[in-house]
């Protein structure tokens, strides 16, 4: 029963808050609210820790942060883009203005809980959007938190982007868990995830195979083709497949068989042309062993787009609440995975830092992540990226000349938008 009562305490604690007094204004004001929220964000992030809910199912982390927000003044619409668990809360301030926004996530991993720190970015975001929302005075703004289901699993963004629901802020924020480290951007990777089912004819493995065309050597000869290409594609390009199906039985040449290949790169454009090239083996395959291929494209991710000016602005802002360092990423080192927050900077300029939530290197979906996201200093990550990310915000409302020249930047890098 604790458990369940606890998001009520949480609430009622915000909801003192949002009508408490008034606070001093501007970034000052965003420092006052931080710290007498701190103890909620705290709260929030560690209710959705111990209560961790698979993509599309995050039903208790979203009564609490759309409770939580409605309560501090937002308009809240819940189940948007057809998600069940995807909502937007929009605070409009004189009017409303420059739109801000902070991209929230919270869905767990299965089977691990929240070893990628979802928790703290469904914290952190709700704060910032309190905090800014709340220190405004008569400047016209917009504050909206997308509130964004399945980010491990069917990518909530996707549909949500598709909606055009990314285009009515003018930016986005985001904070993830850093293992111990805090930086800024993201080398990311363009991702398109594939399913390959090769049908053939069965026929008796032993007593009759030559009637027989086995999907299975389709699916066998589609992974040797993509062996071959491997030296022709630019260094950045991965390509990694399962066989999903391999047939049922030994001694029968196998009717249907499938495989799924993850197909990425750092650039959407050439990773396009990988792609089609990828199709192609398929097709080949099949062709040489006598049977069909269809291709499914499951989801695809577009690539982080790094804005200079945003990840500067994160810098200085993050160096102001006590972050000495927070370095952009090296394109040389190496790159990390994929995630759909591209896919939301290819419709806004978007900004995407890490805080450390460990004093030692832990890798990510680990058991190690799982306890650092529910520590002293995983907690206390969520509370300085709220402080962050508000303040980032309220310099973008109250400097117009800047919020023009990151979009600038944006347009160049991500083609204008898509």
């Amino acid at each position: 029963m604790k458990r369940y009562a606890r998001p009520i305490a949480v609430m009622i604690m915000l909801a003192a808050f949002a009508v408490g007094g008034a606070f001093a204004q501007g970034k000052a004001g965003i420092d006052v609210t931080i710290k007498a929220m701190e103890p909620q964000i705290i709260q929030i992030a560690d209710y959705i820790h111990e209560n961790p809910e698979s993509g599309n199912k995050e039903f208790k982390a979203v009564e609490l942060l759309t409770k939580t927000l409605a309560d501090n003044g937002f308009v809240i619409e819940k189940g948007v883009a057809g998600l069940e668990t995807a909502f937007v809360a929009t605070y409009k301030n004189a009017g409303g203005g420059p739109a801000i926004s902070f991209m929230a996530e919270y869905d767990a991993l299965d089977g691990l809980g929240h070893g990628c720190g979802h928790n703290l970015i469904a914290a952190s975001c709700t704060g910032a959007a309190i905090a800014l929302s709340k220190n405004l005075g008569a400047t016209p703004a917009t504050v909206i938190v997308f509130g964004c289901p399945a980010e491990e699993t069917t990518s909530g963004k996707i549909p949500m982007a598709a909606a055009g629901l990314f285009n009515r802020a003018d930016v986005g924020m985001q904070m993830h868990p850093g293992s111990n480290q805090a930086g800024v951007g993201s080398i990311s990777l363009a991702l398109n995830l594939i399913d390959f089912t090769f049908d053939g004819k069965a026929s008796h493995a032993a007593a009759s195979p030559w009637l027989g065309r086995s999907a299975l050597d389709g699916v066998m000869m589609m992974f040797n083709g993509i062996e071959y290409m491997r030296e022709h594609v630019k260094q950045d390009i991965r390509i990694h497949g399962i066989v999903t199906n391999g047939g049922q039985a030994a001694n029968i040449v196998p009717e249907k068989a499938a495989a799924r290949f993850y197909v990425r790169g750092l650039e959407r454009p050439y990773l396009n042309t990988v792609v089609e090239r990828v199709y192609d083996v398929a097709r080949g395959a099949a062709l040489a062993t006598g049977t069909t291929v269809t291709i499914k494209e499951v989801k695809q991710y577009d690539n982080v787009v790094n804005v200079p000016s945003f990840m500067k602005l994160i810098q200085e802002t993050g160096k102001a609440s006590g972050i000495a360092e927070m370095p952009a990423p090296d394109p040389m080192a190496g790159s990390s995975g994929s995630t759909d927050f591209g896919t939301a900077s290819s419709k806004i300029p978007c900004v995407i830092f890490a805080l450390p939530v460990s004093t030692e290197p832990i890798a990510g979906h680990s058991r190690e992540m799982v306890a650092a996201t529910f520590s002293p200093m995983g907690r206390q990550s969520a509370v300085i990226a709220a402080d962050i990310m508000a303040k980032a915000g309220y310099d973008l409302i109250a400097d117009p000349a800047l919020l023009a020249k990151l979009k600038a930047e944006w347009a160049i890098a991500a083609g204008g938008g898509k």
